[in-house]
């Protein structure tokens, strides 16, 4: 063969492994697509499943506290409850002024 022979069939074969390194590139280009493709969806998947537990689980705790909280107005005496009930904004705000007040001489027993 000549030389013209062996460059034309060194270019061929150049030609054919690049066409192949192209398609293998492809591939696992679109196998990686489908991976984080997959990935992100049993991320959302689980996301919302946590969601969903940690909803349940704080309503099914705050419906406990308000019943506590309901059980533990209904045997106050003098119809406290009542009152409560009338004047939520004086309950609120004597709330927040006993809490107050502990918060003070808890964090000075701490020191």
């Amino acid at each position: 063969m000549k030389d013209t022979q062996y460059e034309r069939k060194v270019e061929q074969d150049a030609a054919k492994v690049k066409k192949n390194l192209s398609n293998i590139f492809n591939n696992t280009v679109d196998q990686v697509e489908s991976k984080v493709e997959e990935i992100a969806d049993d991320v959302k998947e689980t996301y919302d499943k946590t969601t969903a537990t940690v909803k349940k689980d704080v309503t099914h705790g705050l419906n406990q506290y308000n019943d506590k909280a309901q059980e533990f107005v209904e045997k106050m005496p003098g119809g406290l409850a009542e009152k409560a009930a009338k004047y939520p904004w004086v309950a609120i705000s004597i709330g927040l002024g006993v809490g107050m007040l502990l918060g003070s001489l808890l964090k000075s027993s701490r020191r």
